[in-house]
């Protein structure tokens, strides 16, 4: 099964830094495909690569042999122009220690998702050193908002970056943050917010709320701050002003869901 890391642009081949993996596998006149985040630990011939949550996996069924290896074909060149590394060795699944596996920590929280738009076209009309410099100073700068709202960092996948809050407001106020400390790079984020249960087991998290977070955020137009009708009514009384962006479909997610988005 051909497999392809992507780290990102601004860090190489870095320990604990968290990327993004695809397997492409054709059988017959079908295409397994099996992508995500992962993260990375190591380098050289000692780097490892876990799952950081269970993979999303697709087949495709393309009715002939020779149409599925076409398939299989542009889905591998697609993977190599997106600045993607074939990689060699097995992804993993992290063990869990003996005794802790069994249980997992219900948490609630507020999910913020932030990535750059546009980040591949400026990153080519930069050039990698310029584009590695922006985007050591935009981590410094979402990490900084972060840490001043007591937002924690879960993962990082590009240059996307994925936190949770105790409180909405606070995700919000973070959010708009960001949002006007990047544009002293000449960066428009998008993001999205989301309110909802996800379980713990030691540093790792899983759940569906995490998914409705990045896909509230790819709905929202450059500059712009959306959150989940779920975000909406927990903060009724914050003060805080939204506008209707009306009801979207979520891929991979249950439902339609009414977006907003922050007005300020």
């Amino acid at each position: 099964m051909p497999k392809f890391l992507r780290i990102g642009l601004h860090q190489s081949n870095v320990s604990g830094y968290t990327s993004k993996a695809w397997c492409v596998r054709r059988v017959g006149s079908a295409v397994f495909l099996k992508w995500g985040a992962v993260e990375v630990h190591g380098a050289g011939d000692g780097r490892k690569v876990y799952w950081t949550l269970p993979p999303r996996v697709k087949t495709i069924h393309c009715g002939t042999a020779q149409r599925a290896k076409d398939y299989a074909k542009a889905a591998i060149a697609r993977r190599r122009n997106h600045r993607y590394e074939p990689l060699a060795g097995p992804i993993a699944i992290r063990r869990r220690s003996a005794g802790g596996g069994a249980e997992l920590e219900q948490a609630l929280a507020t999910i913020l998702f932030v990535d750059i738009v546009r980040s591949t076209e400026k990153a080519a009309r930069l050039g990698d050193a310029r584009w590695t410099q922006v985007m050591s100073h935009y981590f410094a700068a979402v990490r900084r908002e972060l840490k001043t709202l007591r937002g924690k960092e879960v993962v990082t996948t590009g240059d996307g970056l994925l936190a949770t809050f105790e409180a909405p407001a606070a995700g919000v106020r973070c959010a708009t943050a960001i949002r006007e400390a990047v544009r002293t790079l000449g960066l428009e984020i998008r993001v999205g917010l989301h309110a909802g249960e996800y379980k713990v087991s030691g540093a790792e998290v899983v759940g569906l709320a995490f998914h409705i977070g990045a896909r509230v955020a790819a709905k929202a137009r450059a500059g712009e701050v959306l959150v989940s009708s779920t975000v909406k009514e927990l903060m009724s009384q914050s003060g805080i002003r939204f506008k209707d962006r009306g009801v979207h479909r979520l891929k991979g997610v249950p439902e339609r869901w009414h977006l907003y988005r922050v007005d300020h």
